[in-house]
């Protein structure tokens, strides 16, 4: 049986965040990553489109939680502690530079996802931490205040232990017989398909301002939409499938959305095109949008209001104008199944955070057991969040594990 002092189980970002911090601010402590792959940091390999979205610029912590479907309350108090702004400067620390883009994503001036990958393999090799790969879990058990970890390579013990592997049901249940409660994954983070020949031949369009809105629900969300080759994407999208995992998931993903493509009320929207019809007189409808909305998508909630391509303003009747306000403001559309966002996998789901103490991240059934990450039931929105709450997690449960 190996012995360390510390073990961490889960070779991911904080796993590997954790480990580093924990050797480095006490060296005199032997610890070891058990990863059950053959390489590990694969979901920091994929993520941003093999960037690495590591943070995300915003620098208030009762703003920043506000990302956090799940998650939000616990994790306002770890956000004074450590956030945004001390993540920057840690991968500084170790000559990773961080650049913010337009939209508040933070990547690796770099572009690539291998130097936060390096960055992380030299800093561990560096403070003497232990990465045993190919190192599948099988059980764990508490005896005589130590931890007994068996894997399919051998038995390791040691006095504290960190879970940081992420939604992992069979980590999920070893924690159940240890007395822990889980909730069951569902996915979080994917896009809308949707079979809509207002949409079919338009891939690739983007409306900037949007509301949308689930029908029979108070879920809701605003923001860019983007129209894929198989229904909707985009935050406005990927905010309602995160804040509705649990509700969508319940309902199949089958339900119906309705989206405000002007973010104006049905009566101001018709109003607004009876003065158009006035004042555009004998332009034909078809060919201009008096709204910001790309010309693709207007034309396909003209036709959509039953209005032929060749009619003007002035030929408009009462029923084409309530029609095409309702195309514009409370547009229908049902959404039959769902689609995984890009290469994230990131699901609502993971120990009930009543259960662990926020200041430490250490369980509050069992001494010396600690948490950090999507083990957790806390997930978020895309944009670096997720990332933010592994960093977040994993510094402070390193904290409190090196005291």
């Amino acid at each position: 049986m190996t012995q360390y002092d510390v073990i961490i189980v889960g070779g991911g970002a904080a796993g590997f965040f954790a480990a580093i911090n924990i050797a480095e601010q006490n060296p005199n402590l032997r610890v070891a990553i058990l990863e059950r792959g053959k390489e590990g940091l694969q979901k920091v390999k994929v993520s941003g489109g093999g960037r690495c979205n590591v943070t995300h610029a915003e620098f208030i912590p009762s703003e920043l939680v506000q990302n956090y479907p799940r998650g939000e309350k616990e994790l306002l108090g770890p956000f004074h502690q450590f956030m945004t702004g001390d993540t920057i400067e840690w991968f500084e620390k170790r000559g990773v530079e961080l650049k913010i883009e337009d939209d508040g994503r933070m990547f690796p001036v770099s572009n690539s996802s291998q130097t936060i990958i390096d960055c992380f393999l030299n800093e561990a090799e560096k403070h003497r931490v232990e990465v045993l790969y190919n190192h599948s879990v099988k059980t764990i058990n508490n005896k005589d205040e130590s931890w007994i970890i068996e894997t399919n390579q051998g038995y390791f013990t040691s006095e504290k232990l960190l879970i940081t592997t992420g939604s992992n049901p069979k980590i999920w249940n070893l924690l159940e017989d240890l007395y822990h409660t889980v909730s069951q994954p569902v996915p979080s983070l994917f896009t809308f398909n949707i079979n809509d020949k207002r949409i079919k031949t338009i891939p690739g369009v983007v409306a900037q301002n949007v509301t949308v809105k689930v029908v029979g629900t108070h879920l809701e969300s605003e923001g860019p939409l983007l129209i894929t080759h198989v229904g909707m994407s985009a935050p406005a999208i990927l905010k309602l499938s995160a804040f509705g995992a649990i509700a969508l998931a319940k309902r199949d993903y089958n339900f119906l959305i309705e989206v405000n493509f002007i973010k104006q009320s049905f009566n101001d929207c018709l109003e607004g095109l009876k003065l158009f019809k006035q004042d555009l007189n004998k332009k034909t409808i078809f060919k201009f949008s008096p709204f910001d909305l790309p010309k693709r998508l207007w034309q396909q909630l003209v036709l959509a209001s039953n209005i032929s391509e060749t009619i003007t303003w002035s030929d408009l009747n009462k029923q084409q104008l309530e029609a095409l306000a309702l195309q514009l403001t409370k547009a229908v559309f049902k959404v039959d199944g769902k689609s995984t966002f890009k290469e994230e996998f990131v699901t609502a789901g993971g120990i009930n955070l009543k259960e662990i103490n926020f200041k430490t991240f250490e369980s509050k059934h069992h001494k010396n057991l600690y948490f950090a990450g999507e083990v957790l039931n806390i997930d978020a929105v895309t944009g670096g969040f997720n990332f933010q709450n592994a960093w977040t997690g994993a510094y402070l449960a390193a904290k409190a594990i090196s005291e």
